[in-house]
């Protein structure tokens, strides 16, 4: 799922004054962007990992063909039915498909109902508040059971430098913003920093359940949940399990409804299965190209293409590209363990969007060696026979030689002197 860091805010005691925004944010606030993209989860494939760690969510199964939907409501055999569509963006229940369906999400107790809903989602666009403009295709449907919610909480638990380690947060108000609680009501959020050696104690848990509001045999309940949520949270390598609402039903059960999953993204190598599940249909083809290839890529709507080493500098780069006139295409950051191959797959990746009409390279070489940056660009050029203006600023390690591989290479490259030459060469070519 769609990953939030409402926890982190709370717990650095966030508030909604607004703070000051870079100028590279304000500048393109209009622009498509979107963060670096981690790991994203459908939300039942959260709940099945939840489900293996014995954390109680409620039956699902999941289908992609309206006659499987119909055959696993049937299965299901309860009183009432949710049947959810399963994209990444958020606002399904408000959202439209364009088969004319209002809702991505509906309650029935009629099984034969929930065929006929998913023969309307499934192959259809689902448009909402945080999906493109033309919406999201829904390839599977989560077909559950419907559990009635008598009171609703929340519960998180999330990794925090200022705790040293993880830490739980808990308010009795769920179901809501869980900054709107914090910041009307801040004496309803509860936290509690976990020793990660000796894990969640039974008194801690105990006492955030009923913190929570939990009373009776659902304290233990709760704190039972908590416990196993925990375990989820370290078994899966997480920065953050998110529950809202932790919801008590009419019946005595304590139920995760929906949960939101952080994980380490360094944690990969020992994550496979998890990594595996990784959905990324829904994500821009070139971040997800980009990524595989360690490049922090994210789209903007101008046309000079920027080739960076570092998110400051990144930045930097488009805002002065902006002050000179220009529009940025891009804020693509090689990082600082870069090399040759990285270089040239960038340079497709930016070669192939049709926007671009320039390229501005800036590199500060403090631990990039500026030469396997000439090198990757010479190659570049040579193989992608590069057909738009290339302005290169260098600086740092390795500097003259990288220079020099430029200088001889016989290639059309602009050199530029610092980064404010750069931009208006690189300004002036598309004017040209």
């Amino acid at each position: 799922m769609a990953a939030s860091m409402a926890s982190q805010a709370v717990v650095r005691g966030l508030r909604a004054a607004a703070t000051p925004k870079h100028l590279f944010l304000h500048k393109f606030k209009s622009a498509r962007l979107s963060p670096r993209r981690w790991l994203n989860l459908q939300e039942y494939q959260s709940k099945k990992l939840m489900q293996e760690s014995g954390v109680a969510v409620q039956r699902f199964y999941v289908a992609d063909t309206a006659p499987d939907a119909l055959a696993a409501a049937k299965r299901l055999d309860v009183k009432e039915i949710v049947l959810k569509a399963q994209i990444l963006a958020g606002g399904r229940g408000k959202g439209v498909f364009d088969s004319g369906l209002k809702g991505g999400v509906h309650l029935t107790k009629d099984p034969a109902v929930v065929g006929e809903l998913a023969n309307k989602m499934l192959g259809f666009n689902l448009t909402t508040k945080q999906t493109p403009k033309d919406g999201v295709k829904v390839k599977t449907v989560m077909v559950a059971e419907a559990l009635d919610i008598s009171r609703e909480t929340y519960f998180a638990i999330l990794m925090d430098r200022a705790w040293n380690g993880p830490v739980m947060v808990g308010s009795p108000q769920g179901g809501v913003d869980i900054e709107e609680v914090a910041a009307r009501t801040p004496e309803l959020i509860f936290k509690e920093a976990i020793d990660i050696f000796e894990g969640v104690r039974d008194e801690q848990a105990l006492q955030m359940a009923a913190n929570l509001g939990f009373k009776g045999p659902l304290e233990r309940q709760a704190a039972d949940q908590i416990k196993r949520l925990y375990d989820l949270f370290l078994k899966v390598d997480a920065t953050q399990v998110e529950v809202n609402p932790l919801g008590e039903t009419p019946e005595g059960q304590v139920v995760c409804f929906d949960a939101k999953i952080n994980f380490d993204d360094n944690a990969e190598f020992r994550q496979k299965a998890v990594f595996a599940m990784d959905d990324n249909a829904e994500s821009d083809p070139t971040e997800t190209e980009a990524a595989k290839w360690d490049l922090k890529y994210i789209g903007l709507d101008g046309n000079i293409a920027c080739f960076v080493n570092g998110a400051g500098l990144a930045m930097a780069t488009c805002d002065i590209i902006d002050l000179h006139g220009g529009k940025p295409a891009n804020f693509l950051d090689l990082g600082g363990g870069v090399q040759e191959r990285q270089v040239y797959e960038a340079f497709k990746l930016l070669t192939a969007d049709p926007k671009v009409e320039a390229i501005l390279v800036n590199i500060f070489g403090g631990i990039v060696n500026c030469a396997i940056i000439a090198n990757g660009i010479t190659k570049a050029c040579r193989e992608l026979e590069l057909k738009v203006p290339l302005i290169v600023r260098l600086e740092g390690t390795n500097v003259q030689e990288a220079k020099r591989i430029l200088k001889e290479s016989g290639l059309p490259i602009t050199s530029a002197e610092d980064l404010d030459d750069a931009a208006k060469k690189a300004v002036a070519a598309i004017k040209k």
